[in-house]
């Protein structure tokens, strides 16, 4: 992804819809994990953001007591998580510079899509997780949905269920739960998509982007997770 683009995002994610919803979710998964269990697998153990750009996903690791690393692999990224106070490790996810089975959670929020070689990205996720421990992956859903968008930030597919759950599964690890996301505004999405020439992920109008929120708040209480969605999340674990 170009250098501008990065600061795009990065100046977009304390406010924007998409960003606000991701890192609730990122919040909703990380409580569950500490109620599911004591231990250094569930919480307040070593956790790495892959692809963490400006920081949003690493601070809200930090908030809920894990010791996380910012992992960057473009110059842009890793300096602006750096001007945030952040930890950051610059590196490739392919080859993640960190010992064998030394993090208790790694989360890869839409990073898998914007490399060729998927397959070693998901082999290092589970090399560095320390059995028990858990992944937390998003990735764009639905090639149906390709567009100028994909080009834009640098993707190299969209996935769909199938897709996904056979690269972690050939990696050796253990899919719990998989879900759609977005879904509610879906047609939405499409509708744009087919007409853009660029990134969407756009500064809106203040009372688009409250509207936007209030729908995709509205979408965690609905049962919409098994439909088509704009993007699949999923959570794995490390036997």
């Amino acid at each position: 992804m170009e250098a501008t683009e990065i600061r795009k995002l990065a100046a977009l994610e304390g406010t924007h819809w998409w960003y606000r919803e991701r890192r609730a979710l990122l919040a909703r998964a990380l409580r569950r994990l500490a109620t599911a269990g004591a231990g250094p697998d569930r919480t307040g153990g070593r956790a790495l953001d892959i692809g963490a750009a400006g920081g949003g996903n690493t601070r809200v690791l930090r908030t809920h007591g894990w010791r996380p690393v910012a992992l960057e692999y473009s110059p842009e990224g890793a300096q602006v998580a750096a001007e945030r106070g952040l930890q950051v490790v610059r590196a490739d996810a392919r080859h993640l510079p960190l010992p064998s089975t030394s993090l208790g959670l790694v989360v890869a929020f839409d990073i898998l899509e914007h490399i060729e070689e998927d397959a070693l990205a998901a082999a290092e996720i589970r090399r560095t997780l320390r059995p028990g421990g858990t992944a937390l992956i998003a990735v764009p859903c639905d090639m149906r949905l390709w567009s100028a968008h994909d080009v834009a930030v640098g993707h190299v597919r969209r996935y769909d269920r199938t897709s996904l759950v056979s690269v972690l599964e050939q990696a050796g690890l253990v899919v719990d739960d998989l879900w759609s996301w977005n879904v509610v505004l879906r047609p939405v999405a499409a509708w744009r998509r087919r007409r853009s020439t660029g990134s969407d992920l756009d500064d809106l109008p203040g009372l688009v982007n409250l509207g936007l929120r209030a729908v995709i708040t509205a979408e965690r209480y609905l049962p919409v997770k098994s439909l088509p969605g704009v993007s699949l999340m999923l959570r794995a674990h490390r036997p």
